[in-house]
């Protein structure tokens, strides 16, 4: 069974006037991985995911949306 996580990454990262490989660079990651999580090709582990959370000052939850069935 597949599971699609929706993320705000993209949206967040514009608000903050950022590009991929400086948020990249905040991660830890490749730009590719932003990318891909932006893409939503790519779901991040947990660690990745409370990072993000952190970097952005919000909770996971406000970031990665499980949408209900």
């Amino acid at each position: 069974m597949e599971t699609s996580v929706i993320n705000r990454v993209k949206e967040l990262r514009k608000e903050k006037g950022i590009t991929q490989e400086q948020l990249a660079s905040e991660l830890n990651v490749s730009r590719q991985t932003v990318n891909s999580i932006e893409r939503g090709r790519y779901v991040p582990s947990l660690e990745l995911a409370l990072q993000t959370a952190r970097f952005f000052n919000c909770r996971v939850e406000d970031i990665f949306i499980l949408p209900a069935k």
